[in-house]
């Protein structure tokens, strides 16, 4: 009983911060961003978060993530404007919903698959919050017995896991990107010895910054691949009525427990992202839903499974990173790289030193979630004219966002080279059908495996002892045998497709 009302106590002080007028404007400004961006294809959430982390340089710690998860849960959610009006997903997490989206709009009931979208989205972040919210405190008292040996394994367990639930490549890919990823990360002045390690020039003894990094990886590699893309598009305006009926309604609200897990779930695990959730949501609901053979010809139940799970996947993304400082997606990585620059280290100790903190991200998320369907009731017709704004307009403007991102972050002209850099390795890694996930996965937990790693070596002792450290090595082992074989499978059949 104590500890119920210690948790409420931290919860109503969150709420004192969350609910400040100047924090709610700052939500509502962040989803309306957000939005916009989530909804032209070629800037997707984690480059609407990448290009828009220097914006909160000189804002309080508070602000600072009323922004950042602010524009997370707009840009996801925008995604399915460009899916339904379109039939070309804003970011890849509405792919799922432009199978069911876009035959409402050619319908006539674009619409009320729009403001659908919303709502789904709405709920499904409202319940995951309430998961995360229970689910939280208990793994951050698991997490604080982790050791030097399970956080490697946990940091190796995470790169393994992304390969293996990697979308349309092997999981040998996801691992060669993840462990390319942990390569960089070592690049620098190793905290142990204070040995330098992979300098070839004086610039990198401090080693690879995370933040320009991430900035070429998705800011310049998305550039290069939309002016690449001279595909032309045509926006459907035939929007119809907004709200949906109450048939449609009961639609959209059947799959909500079930896609709102599914997300929850996914999202906590490492690196594998929105776009997984929803996959995994439609492809459950067309195989269980009531309404599963009108999946693919406009099903609101489709749609809902879709957008309610992308969204819930948000909250579950939290939940490894506040606990254990590993991020659930490629978006949580970027707001774990803003809470670092302002000087908010989640992990373990979190719970210890700032108690309140998760409960401020949760309640951050709520807010986000129903200022995203006011906004949605207000944005739906003028998003169309949106839509028809020419891409490759946009892009020399995103470039000097991303050069301006990349220098603010040490005011150091190097960090601009290190971000093209990254921008070219980003963009033919896409280009060779890499997976990005694990490849920034590898970059924020490199430096923490080899560390951990090595110092559970000096402390001496047999690591293979530590029971929760035998558990995760046997799960690291087994992602890797699983990934393995279907990597096998995977070359099998394509040598079979050319023979044939």
């Amino acid at each position: 009983m104590s500890e119920f009302v210690k948790q409420l106590g931290l919860v109503g002080q969150a709420a004192g911060g969350v609910f400040l007028p100047s924090n709610l404007l700052i939500v509502a400004g962040a989803v309306l961003l957000g939005l916009v961006v989530g909804a032209i294809p070629g800037l997707t959430g984690t480059m609407a978060l990448a290009l828009l982390i220097n914006l909160t340089y000189k804002l309080p710690s508070d602000q600072a993530v009323a922004f950042m998860l602010g524009v997370y849960v707009g840009a996801v959610s925008g995604g399915l404007f460009s899916a339904i009006m379109l039939n070309i997903p804003g970011t890849p997490n509405a792919a799922a919903t432009a199978l069911d989206g876009y035959p409402l709009a050619r319908s006539g009931k674009g619409g009320k698959a729009l403001f659908g979208g919303v709502f789904a989205s709405c709920l499904g972040t409202l319940l995951s919050v309430v998961i995360m919210m229970v689910a939280t405190p208990f793994l951050s008292k698991i997490a604080l017995k982790f050791g030097k040996w399970e956080m490697f394994l946990l940091a190796l367990f995470g790169i393994t896991i992304c390969g293996n639930l990697s979308v349309d490549c092997s999981p040998l890919k996801g691992w060669l990107a993840g462990f390319m990823g942990f390569f960089v990360a070592m690049i620098g002045v190793e905290s142990i010895y204070n040995a330098a390690r992979f300098t070839w020039i004086a610039p990198l003894r401090s080693g690879v910054e995370l933040i320009p990094a991430l900035i070429g990886i998705f800011g310049i590699a998305e550039v290069l691949t939309v002016l690449q893309d001279r595909t032309p598009f045509q926006v459907n305006s035939d929007m119809g009525t907004i709200l949906p009926d109450k048939n449609e309604l009961k639609m959209l609200l059947r799959p909500l427990l079930r896609s709102s897990l599914i997300g929850c779930g996914i999202g906590a695990i490492p690196g594998a992202g929105e776009d997984i959730a929803a996959w995994l949501s439609y492809s459950t609901g067309k195989s269980r839903d009531k309404d599963r053979a009108n999946f693919g010809k406009g099903s609101f139940a489709g749609l809902a499974c879709s957008e309610t799970a992308n969204n819930a996947c948000i909250p579950g993304a939290m939940i490894p990173m506040l606990t254990l400082a590993i991020p659930g997606s490629t978006q949580a990585a970027m707001f774990l790289a803003a809470l670092n620059l302002h000087g908010v280290q989640p992990g373990p100790m979190l719970t210890v030193k700032a108690p309140a903190f998760m409960y401020t991200v949760g309640l951050t998320l709520a807010v986000a979630a129903i200022v995203m369907v006011a906004l949605a009731l207000v944005l739906t017709k003028p998003m169309v004219k949106i839509l028809q704004i020419n891409r490759k307009v946009l892009m020399p403007i995103i470039v000097s966002l991303t050069v301006v991102g990349a220098y603010a972050s040490r005011s150091n002209l190097f960090d601009v080279k290190l971000m093209l850099v990254f921008g070219l390795i980003g963009f033919f890694l896409r280009k060779m059908n890499f997976p990005l996930a694990p490849l920034t996965l590898g970059l924020i937990l490199g430096r923490t495996a080899d560390t951990n790693f090595r110092q559970s070596l000096t402390m001496g002792g047999n690591v293979l002892t530590r029971v929760v450290g035998d558990i995760l090595l046997v799960v690291v082992l087994y992602s890797l045998i699983s990934g393995t074989i279907k990597t096998i499978k995977s070359a099998k059949e394509e040598l079979a497709a050319g023979k044939d």
